[in-house]
């Protein structure tokens, strides 16, 4: 459930604490309406009436206290309803319509923007999914690549002998899918990936990222780091403004599906140490240092 940073009140200075507390009590009201009415899906005009606030100054204040917005806020709410819904046997309809959706096509749409799926799809762990594999030579050891008809669905790496401990690992992203081991199918992906010189920008490799909203916003702000460069965790907190989750933020690396190419070999801890990386540590110096050899060729 919600919970507000109370550090940025007790941590205020004297000075500035009746502001943090009136910051605090606008914030405080905003939920209170969002919670009690989400079912109708208040406009972001009604939310500020009621926080005494314009529609901006809601927006910007309650993502720094809150680490999100507040529409993000009541999407949330949505979400966790109609999921315990669909866990009880509602049908996509019915659980649309008791979390307040006009139908099926707008939860299909929160689903697909939160969950990189469809109603359908989460509700039966993937089953009627179909997911392709196959396991390719990489720079960086054996390389597993997954893909739905939407795209990459996951990249993994294994050592010698652990390529089933590695499907299994991926398998329980999806664990009702069907998978199919398919090396044609998945070697076009392999060859993308990791040749340099059909990396085009203006037909950029197709991905299906399975995880929460906040794990979504950090995978994407991952994309962002140029290669050759590296971030702290914290500096990712501070550009998706949520400053003070820098320990979520290493948690949400760490469930990327789709390393190497969203890059969380680039985030590094505080101090510039590596920290510890899934596929290992060993693996994440020889990438760092691969891309560091393709900056300088360029």
């Amino acid at each position: 459930m919600m919970t507000l940073d109370m550090n940025e009140l007790r941590l205020a200075k004297p000075g500035t604490q009746n502001a943090a507390l009136r910051d605090y009590d606008s914030v405080r009201r905003a939920i209170a309406f969002i919670s009690e009415r989400w079912r109708t899906q208040p406009t972001i005009e009604a939310m500020a009436e009621a926080s005494s606030l314009t529609p901006d100054e809601l927006h910007h204040l309650f993502r720094r206290w809150a680490g999100l917005t507040p529409k993000g806020f009541m999407q949330a709410l949505t979400l966790d309803h109609a999921k315990n819904l669909l866990r009880d046997s509602a049908s996509v309809l019915d659980a649309a319509l008791d979390s307040g959706l006009s139908g099926p096509g707008r939860l299909h749409d929160l689903f697909v923007t939160h969950e990189s799926m469809s109603p359908g799809e989460w509700k039966s762990g993937g089953e009627g999914m179909t997911l392709r594999f196959g396991f390719h030579p990489s720079p960086f050891g054996t390389a597993l690549v997954i893909a739905s008809e939407r795209g990459l669905a996951g990249l993994a790496f294994a050592d010698p002998g652990e390529e089933p401990a590695a499907l299994d690992d991926m398998r329980r992203r999806w664990p009702k899918a069907t998978y199919i081991e398919d090396y044609l199918a998945t070697a076009p992906l392999a060859q993308r990936i990791f040749d340099k010189k059909l990396w085009r920008p203006e037909q950029p490799l197709r991905v299906t990222l399975i995880g929460t909203d906040f794990e979504v916003r950090v995978w994407e702000t991952l994309l962002k780091i140029p290669m050759g460069h590296a971030v702290c965790y914290s500096d990712i907190a501070r550009k998706i403004e949520s400053p003070k989750a820098s320990r979520a933020v290493g948690a949400a690396v760490g469930k990327n599906p789709i390393s190497f190419v969203v890059p969380c070999h680039r985030a590094l801890g505080k101090s510039g140490a590596l920290t510890g990386y899934h596929w290992g540590i060993t693996r994440k110096q020889a990438m760092i240092g691969w891309e560091a050899g393709q900056v300088g060729l360029q």
